[in-house]
């Protein structure tokens, strides 16, 4: 099995910053593309940043400047650092890992969610 576990996630006041990470565990080959995603009530699951094995990033339009994402390797870990939150950014917000493996079906594997909720 693979499983992805996130972890950071809380109620902040806007302006506020928070960091989220997430740990890849399970029956890993290797893990590829990682990214972060939110869905707020209503409204469709979205990309806000992504990052690949080589530390290539790509960010939304609404979070450029403010979010960061990293990765450490070593540690199947992700981070999304989270700077000048707004009250726009609360969300669910999952993690995503392309894994690798030869042992479950490889592809694109999510995490439970954590929830962010930025106040006025």
């Amino acid at each position: 099995q693979v499983q992805l576990v996130e972890s950071g996630g809380g109620l902040v006041q806007a302006g506020g910053s928070l960091r989220l990470s997430c740990i890849v565990s399970g029956a890993i080959l290797r893990i590829n593309a990682m990214g972060w995603y939110r869905q707020a009530p209503g409204r469709q699951r979205e990309l806000v940043a992504a990052i690949t094995s080589s530390g290539s990033t790509n960010y939304a339009d609404s979070v450029k400047g403010r979010f960061t994402i990293s990765r450490d390797n070593a540690k199947n870990t992700v981070y999304l650092q989270m700077n000048s939150l707004k009250p726009e950014d609360t969300a669910v917000y999952y993690c995503n890992a392309e894994i690798l493996s030869t042992i479950v079906p490889s592809g694109d594997y999510w995490g439970q969610g954590t929830q962010v909720t930025v106040s006025s």
